[in-house]
């Protein structure tokens, strides 16, 4: 009789080429699931390579861990949440952020909150370029994808980053948050070299966002107006002006229509353009008047170079929810 040897199956796979047995898949199969599921990228990994490459067994294993029920959450609305500016007290660099939730509930989880400065600070570190190359920044053992994809999961709420932005360390950058997130403001001023770490001039900032966020401007100062916007303001004036003149006791010429219409002008400036406003501390003077009274009080120079006001939510469509017929449906 022939001696017969059997080879063990694990030996045998062993001594086949290891890294195909190890990676069954490429880069370009974790991306793809990536698009299917939603999933962070090291999840997807994880998921391939405990399928051995297999889609089909990879998705099945994300479901059961429950990370691709995070996907379906994604096509709800998202419109509560958080903005959150801040300046890091190091290498004074300023960034302003809006994180949207579905519901103000989640807006008060302290884990939300923690996530949200924890992002800001991601955006003070790397400047991405945008809310992508943002995703793509490292956060943690993974990048940022993942962590909003974990967050997603454990709040149980569909959250989505919004929008950003950052100020380097070229101006005083000041932030000033108001109501506890709803809005947020970060101010850039251009100051002489003797006041860039002066109280007063903080103060001066923290009062700007304050007003940023009160009055809620359109525009810097008034030369950043577009001539069609200022047009089309001119045109509504216009009109408004003919209107009051054919009922007025004494009708006024039409080229002093068109001057008042120019003096009139000023006041969509004094409403509209952050530096032409009246200053909410003192009201008989303009933000710009103020700016300059500090800086000739501290013997310097001061300039408002730069300000973004994010207001929770603004702009998204929210869905109004009919109580009655919700009801109704249950009822069927």
């Amino acid at each position: 009789r022939r001696a017969v040897v059997v080879v063990p199956y694990v030996f045998y796979r062993t001594n086949t080429k290891l890294e195909e047995f190890k990676m069954a898949f490429t880069a370009a199969d974790v991306k793809k699931l990536r698009e299917m599921t939603s999933v962070g990228m090291m999840d997807c990994k994880k998921a391939l390579t405990e399928a051995d490459g297999d889609f089909d067994k990879a998705i099945e294993l994300l479901r059961e861990k429950g990370l691709a029920k995070a996907a379906k959450k994604a096509d709800r609305i998202a419109a509560e949440g958080l903005v959150k500016a801040t300046v890091c007290d190091k290498c004074g660099v300023g960034a302003i952020i809006e994180v949207n939730s579905e519901t103000d509930f989640v807006a008060k989880n302290a884990d939300f909150q923690q996530f949200v400065s924890d992002l800001a600070n991601v955006v003070i570190k790397d400047a991405p370029a945008d809310v992508e190359a943002l995703k793509a920044c490292k956060m943690g053992e993974g990048t940022v994808q993942d962590a909003l994809q974990e967050k997603v999961l454990t709040i149980g709420e569909n959250l989505q980053i919004r929008r950003f932005d950052r100020f380097d360390n070229s101006t005083v950058n000041v932030a000033y948050n108001h109501m506890g997130g709803v809005i947020g403001v970060l101010v850039g001023l251009e100051v002489s070299d003797s006041l860039k770490d002066n109280a007063t001039v903080k103060e001066l900032g923290k009062d700007i966002g304050m007003q940023a966020a009160a009055m809620n401007p359109s525009f810097l100062d008034k030369s950043d107006v577009d001539e069609a916007t200022l047009a089309k303001e001119k045109e509504i004036l216009l009109i408004q002006a003919l209107e009051e003149n054919k009922t007025a006791a004494k009708p006024k010429p039409e080229q002093i229509i068109h001057k008042m219409v120019d003096g009139r002008i000023g006041k969509y400036y004094e409403e509209n353009c952050l530096l032409q406003q009246a200053f909410v501390k003192e009201n008989k003077v303009s933000v710009e008047a103020h700016i300059k009274a500090v800086a000739k009080e501290l013997g310097g120079e001061i300039k408002l170079v730069k300000c973004v006001r994010f207001e929770k939510g603004e702009g998204i469509e929210k869905k109004v929810d009919d109580f009655a017929a919700e009801v109704a449906s249950m009822a069927k």
